[in-house]
């Protein structure tokens, strides 16, 4: 978010080792320039004010482009001549998704003013407030603050200053209702069931390091739905009795005291910023997981706090009204600092920083606490065996993060070391080299796992991400696959296959990710000697993205007068088809 880069003129390098770019150049800089600016101004269903340069690098004409993030009120943007919802695209990784129903009410929710905590439930009455929640609250209060002046307003006066009951204004005459800061905080148990059965806390405890490895064996649940303040208490207690305990014998002291594992106040904090943080319109469970080595608490609803400043001066509260409860009964800051307060508790303690994972496109956010003491004896006598590799602090940390968690990121490093995005890439990327780590996914998503190096018996070839091994947070939600390689398209590759000549359809089999793009060239020129190709056929049968194939193949081949469209008089038809130029083709079918 924030906005993005558009860069025209450099092409990827598909035979380079690491992702990079070569400038192809921009022959017309002047005229792409202003259809770019004219088709920003007219397409869409608002006027887009993009930014538009013209840099030269190594002497060829590159254009570069950055258009801002639009403001919630304009959001969605979309073609309009197309309509909504399927005019509308979401990035979700490294692919766009056409826009859904749900899609639009969360940018429509994104327009209202009112924070979705402030919004009116129906169907609830005073009737469904719990008395014994709201003596829970002026108990809270009162403890923080004995001369607070809302101690002495009447029920009705207390909830409608705290934005928990509102009057509905369709009936005559209005009837209070609460709203959804109310019902959370102050509603009865049955309320709470009726009005948002998926809204409660999971506290789940798995055999083992990774999310149920034997299909066998289940694993233990207790579903907890509650009142706010009770809900924490509860959640609070069954973390607590679960832990492991840790021995503990004060200087002086005859009598030994157990402690769990992981301090008390960092678990309250995880706790409160769960259930003051999270995405209340998404209906599911808060998910507290107990690992063999870990915590885990999975809430729905990403940060909105960039996880670069996680811990720095300053909150963005997705429910204001909630976090301003728990802000004056002190069960919560509202100063930004929890994540600060659960860092410094896991150093004193000398445990695993913890680690903390905002996911936009599944749209939550997960919290890592391990109950491993840091580069301890053992720790110490695990790494002298890749004393060859001259580990900095740095990257042993790292290696124990993977160890323990399986996976770890640039993100995560950085929390981890405290360091930049450079410095956390270039020591991901020397553990990778010296055979440590294995390099996963690209860009923004990429992430490394253990390599066989390490001897966690963790296979290079199928690794897990960091959130990919754990229970979504939903069981009804549809998933976000960005992974174009489906049934359907396998289904559709193997038609075309079918129908060409067995020589040739042993070299489509045989080419790589990274064969040379002379040689691939050449095998598009043969397939489109057999007959016309559009680029969805050519991608699908070479395994490559259509842009790929458009950027790297089909445009050098024109150039060169191998090869020509179907319809030149209409370039941007879909239905575009390439063939071959006979008497200019180099390639043959052996």
């Amino acid at each position: 978010m924030g906005g993005g880069w558009l860069a025209l003129g450099v092409v990827r390098e598909e035979l380079a080792l690491f992702p990079a770019y070569e400038v192809e150049g921009i022959t017309n800089p002047e005229k792409i320039s202003s259809d770019i600016a004219n088709q920003c101004r007219d397409v869409f269903n608002i006027p887009l004010r993009v930014d538009i340069s013209t840099e030269n690098v190594q002497g060829k004409n590159v254009i570069v482009v950055f258009v801002p993030e639009a403001q919630p009120q304009d959001k969605p943007i979309f073609f309009k001549a197309q309509g909504l919802p399927r005019a509308a695209f979401r990035r979700i990784g490294s692919t766009d998704q056409r826009c859904t129903e749900d899609d639009m009410a969360v940018f429509y929710q994104g327009r209202q003013r009112e924070s979705f905590d402030a919004g009116l439930v129906s169907g609830t009455t005073l009737e469904d407030l719990s008395p014994e929640a709201l003596a829970d609250y002026r108990q809270s209060r009162a403890d923080a603050n004995p001369d607070a002046e809302e101690l002495r307003w009447s029920d009705e006066e207390l909830l409608r200053a705290l934005g928990c009951i509102t009057p509905d204004t369709q009936t005559n005459p209005p009837i209070w209702r609460l709203t959804v800061a109310g019902i959370m905080m102050f509603g009865k148990p049955q309320a709470l069931r009726r009005c948002f059965p998926m809204t409660r806390v999971d506290y789940i405890r798995v055999p083992g390091r990774e999310w149920v490895p034997d299909p066998e064996r289940r694993f233990d649940t207790i579903e907890l739905r509650d009142s706010m303040f009770r809900l924490i208490r509860r959640a609070q207690a069954a973390v607590l009795d679960d832990l492991p305990k840790a021995f503990d014998l004060k200087e002086g002291g005859l009598q030994r005291h157990d402690k769990p594992v992981i301090p008390q106040r960092v678990i309250r904090e995880a706790l409160v910023n769960a259930l003051m943080h999270r995405s209340y319109r998404s209906h599911s469970p808060v998910q507290i997981i107990r690992y063999a080595n870990r915590l885990e608490i999975r809430n729905p609803g990403f940060s909105l706090k960039s996880p670069e400043h996680l811990g720095e001066p300053g909150s963005e509260p997705r429910n204001p009204r909630i976090a301003g409860v728990l802000h004056e009964t002190r069960f919560a800051e509202t100063k930004g600092s929890g994540i600060r307060v659960m860092r410094e508790t896991m150093e004193q303690a000398g445990l695993t920083p913890p680690l903390f994972e905002s996911d936009r496109g599944h749209d939550q956010f997960v919290a890592r606490y391990f109950f491993h003491h840091f580069l301890g004896a053992d720790d110490v006598a695990w790494l002298a065996q890749f004393k060859d590799a001259q580990l900095s602090s740095d990257e042993a940390k790292a290696l124990i993060v993977v160890r323990e968690a399986g996976a770890i990121d640039n993100a995560n490093f950085r929390a981890l070391t405290k360091v930049d995005t450079l410095t956390a890439s270039t020591a991901l990327r020397r553990l990778r080299d010296a055979g440590l780590l294995v390099q996963k996914g690209r860009g923004s998503a990429t992430y490394y796992v253990a390599a066989e190096r390490l001897g966690l018996g963790i296979l290079s070839g199928s690794p897990q991400p960091l959130s990919s091994n754990l229970p979504a947070l939903s069981s009804n939600l549809e998933s976000l696959s960005s992974n174009p390689a489906n049934a359907e398209n396998e289904a559709a590759r193997t038609s075309l296959l079918d129908g060409l000549p067995g020589s040739l359809a042993a070299r489509l089999g045989s080419i790589g990710r990274r064969h040379p793009p002379q040689e691939t060239q050449d095998l598009v020129v043969a397939l489109c000697r057999l007959r016309a190709w559009r680029v969805d056929e050519l991608a699908l049968v070479l395994q490559r993205n259509p842009e790929v194939v458009r950027q790297n193949y089909l445009r050098p081949l024109m150039r060169d007068g191998r090869l020509a469209m179907t319809r030149p008089d209409e370039p941007n038809d879909p239905q575009q088809a390439y063939r071959a130029i006979e008497g200019n083709d180099r390639s043959t079918i052996n």
